[in-house]
């Protein structure tokens, strides 16, 4: 292949791996702009197909019983917008109720502004913001100087006069049925699109693969039923919590005696399906007649209690219990995608924003071209452990990084975290590091965080070695058997683990010092630095059992060799390993036999579990195998070359 055209191939590789965004962008745009522009249509379908999600798992369980389509369709739809007329008009007569017995309030609530401008100084922040208040609308009330006629007489006042023209019963009827066509008409629509769509939700369905999912049927199935079962679930078990959030919000607010009891527990649970701020909206209005219709205070704290009490068991106790209502929403998200609908679609997009947003995530999980709605709006991780924990050493942000690990370690045992993420994410800096992607300051800002959460871990591998010595109490955990890190007891043994070449070594090494400190043995840590021609005498290696030494850098073979030869010289009685660690251990069996001849190492491991096991295993440490030299005298050599040059044809 010429240059010219390993160029144009090596280009196109470029085009084709990195697509442009713009057309995504574009139909991004082009779709919101349709939302908005046509809402009047999209609005009422979206309700609709909200509502035939939340009503077919009631229609698939009445066709159980042995209802037929039909019936079940009919039957359903009737209960759901039945019980949604009746709350209606409930809602409607407390409203008006609630406007009739406003101005009694009137005088409490005077009494109750008069007693705290009483109970502050004269110079209080309320006192000089009533001055304040009052002056303003002094000076905005008084009128403008007028021009005054020659005569000097004052200009009579003009009299209002207001014109009232008898209505027809026809026009009176209009004003009243005018404002309620819209809504009755818009009401009908949704409610016979909801029967045409679970009447044929199977057809539709079929229709949609055809149309977008044809060459995937796997794909496109799996994405309509989990979007089917995710939002289905969310409004069902929405609407059980608020419910169970409802009826004794009323209950307690009609105990207090609080006017329109029922009416404040029934908004309560239409305002709950708005996320966060729902719950804020519906407590408003209950806590300020609590202000108005008692003249003391006592009514007020009991009402905020209510509403926190019920918040703290909603929270905590009926949402947990009823798991199907979590949506694999982040919480920003789901804030981010309230303020969106809202401006798109007003409150009733508000109401609607977070099942809609389970539909975009939905539709990113199955669709590549739109997975960004699911890295963007999900709560999965969306980074590896190991990726992230590089990134938070990467930032020096190793209280971060700690409190991932120990969210971790909740289920895993130390060594099993730091061989399946601590492990790896160093290989990660390493490679940066080989391909000089980072800096020196980076570099020693990834390692330094290294060594501060090892430190911080420090607290858990104390509590995991009291428990290591319980558990050689009572015999082997098979458990730790079955998982493969049951490691050996380590009373007897002393290990030295010292870091290879790199400061990234040194992190690894502190690693495995801790895992084999768990484990009950003698454990010290040196740094690569102590291998160095001038300082490797002066390590602490009396008396120790093991010393290991461990590569992130692959091509560190001859490195490794040298040092294994000198420490066996300084302590022949002292096994000596070599750790390259590695991510990918396949193979490494055939490799591993090969290495200990090169390096003429007593082992070598590829994992902390590993080489902990190696480290604290019996065995007798292998002599050092003599190098043979090969001493030739100058005069030989000398010799050797005249009677070559003699030999020489002419």
């Amino acid at each position: 292949m010429s240059e010219e055209s390993s160029r144009d191939y090596g280009s196109g590789s470029i085009a084709t791996a990195q697509p442009s965004k713009f057309p995504t962008l574009a139909a991004m745009a082009a779709a919101v702009a349709v939302l908005y522009f046509a809402r009047a249509v999209f609005l009422p379908l979206a309700v609709a197909i909200l509502l035939t999600f939340a009503l077919a798992p009631v229609v698939a369980n009445l066709r159980k019983v042995g209802l037929p389509r039909m019936p079940a369709v009919i039957v359903s739809v009737a209960a759901a917008f039945l019980s949604l007329s009746i709350f209606s008009a409930v809602v409607a007569m407390q409203v008006s109720e609630v406007a009739r017995n406003l101005p009694t309030y009137q005088s409490n609530i005077v009494e109750k502004i008069r007693a705290l401008k009483e109970a502050e100084s004269e110079n209080s922040v309320i006192d000089r913001l009533g001055r304040l208040v009052e002056r303003i609308g002094t000076e905005l009330s008084r009128s403008e100087p007028q021009a005054q006629p020659s005569s000097g007489a004052q200009p009579p006042k003009p009299l209002l006069v207001e014109i009232f023209s008898p209505q027809r019963p026809i026009e009176m009827l209009r004003s009243i049925v005018n404002p309620l066509v819209g809504p009755l008409a818009t009401t009908g629509l949704i409610i016979i699109v909801v029967i045409f769509m679970l009447l044929e939700r199977e057809d539709l369905r079929d229709r949609f693969i055809r149309l977008v999912g044809y060459g995937d049927l796997h794909r496109t199935t799996q994405a309509l039923q989990d979007a089917g079962s995710r939002v289905g679930r969310y409004l069902l078990m929405q609407l059980v919590v608020n419910i169970t959030y409802g009826i004794p919000l009323a209950a307690g607010l009609w105990v207090l005696g609080i006017p329109n009891a029922v009416l404040w527990g029934m908004l309560a649970i239409v305002l709950r399906f708005v996320p966060y701020i729902g719950p804020i909206i519906a407590a408003l209005v209950p806590l300020f007649l609590a202000f108005s219709v008692a003249p003391g205070w006592s009514v007020l704290l009991w009402t905020a209690a209510l509403f926190v009490l019920l918040e703290v068991l909603s929270n905590n106790v009926v949402e947990p219990w009823l798991y199907g209502s979590r949506t694999g929403l982040s919480p920003l998200a789901i804030i981010v995608a309230a303020i969106f609908w809202a401006w798109l679609w007003g409150p009733v997009g508000l109401v609607l924003s977070t099942p809609l947003t389970v539909c975009l995530v939905v539709l990113g999980r199955h669709v590549p071209q739109f997975e960004f709605f699911e890295i963007l709006f999900g709560n999965e991780p969306v980074l590896d452990p190991k990726e992230r924990l590089y990134q938070r050493l990467l930032a020096g942000d190793p209280d971060e990084a700690t409190d991932n690990a120990e969210e971790m370690l909740e289920e895993k045992y130390l060594v099993e975290f730091y061989d399946s993420v601590a492990i790896p994410a160093l290989l990660l800096a390493e490679r940066d590091r080989a391909r000089k992607a980072m800096t020196d300051a980076q570099l020693e800002q990834v390692a330094e965080s290294g060594h501060v959460l090892v430190a911080n871990l420090q607290e858990i591998a104390s509590e995991e070695e009291e428990e290591e010595e319980d558990d050689n109490a009572d015999g082997p955990d098979e458990e730790d058997e079955a998982g493969g890190f049951e490691l050996p007891d380590g009373d007897g043994k002393s290990v030295l683990c010292i870091g290879g070449r790199g400061d990234l070594d040194d992190v690894a090494a502190s690693m495995l010092s801790q895992v084999v400190t768990i484990q009950g043995a003698e454990a010290a840590l040196a740094s690569y630095r102590d291998l160095k021609v001038g300082n490797i005498r002066a390590l602490a290696l009396e008396g120790r059992t093991t010393v290991i030494i461990g590569f992130l850098n692959q091509d560190s073979g001859k490195h490794a060799k040298f040092i294994v030869r000198r420490l066996k010289r300084l302590t022949p009685t002292a096994r000596i390993g070599i750790v390259f660690w590695r991510e990918d251990r396949e193979g490494a069996s055939h490799a591993k036999a090969q290495l200990i001849e090169e390096l003429q190492a007593d082992f070598v491991a590829f994992s902390i579990v590993d080489a902990a096991r190696e480290s604290l295993s019996e065995g007798e440490a292998r002599p050092l195998k003599a190098a043979r030299m090969r001493i030739v005298h100058r005069s030989t050599t000398r010799r050797a070359g005249t009677q070559r040059k003699e030999k020489a044809p002419a």
